[in-house]
């Protein structure tokens, strides 16, 4: 099912609630979903190659809390914050600043992730190395928290309950 943007995600509680939460498409809701952002994104650091380490080691410490814990939401927000590192240390890269796309994103789309029919503004032609390196370390962490096999199992767990 795709991530569900219509709830009110200053009073649902998401560890008390998992039953709302849907894993959407790549990063929907990292920004959004307590109170796993208010515990993940205190450490969540991407501007060079040593931030990145520290904080793509720290958060996945937390993902393998949770999933210790038999929390499949918050390894999955965990993860999503791993794939956030990666995806933002790219985007500054890529576009000095960070801002990719031209024009303020359209109010019906706040909290989303996409272009929203804006275009991409053009690419440095030298990227940024720090945030590529930080970009390498966070997706070395994101392919090893995507295939880890007891986050696979508690996803496919999780859909089984609570539907795709």
């Amino acid at each position: 099912m795709p991530f569900n943007y219509t709830l009110d995600f200053h009073t649902v509680d998401f560890r008390q609630h998992p039953e709302l939460y849907r894993v959407g498409r790549g990063e929907q809701g990292v920004l959004l979903v307590q109170p796993y952002k208010g515990e993940i994104l205190p450490f969540w650091r991407f501007k060079d190659a040593a931030a990145a380490t520290e904080s793509s080691e720290t958060i996945y410490g937390l993902f393998e809390a949770y999933l210790k814990a038999g929390d499949f939401v918050g390894a999955d927000m965990a993860r999503k914050f791993i794939q956030m590192g990666f995806t933002r240390a790219r985007r500054y890269a890529n576009h000095r600043g960070g801002k990719k796309y031209d024009g303020p994103v359209p109010d019906d789309k706040k909290g989303q992730s996409g272009a929203h029919g804006r275009a991409e503004l053009p690419r440095t032609a030298h990227p940024d190395v720090d945030k590529v390196e930080a970009a390498a370390i966070f997706k070395r962490k994101w392919d090893e928290a995507k295939v880890h096999p007891e986050y696979l199992r508690q996803k496919e767990a999780f859909l089984e309950k609570y539907g795709k």
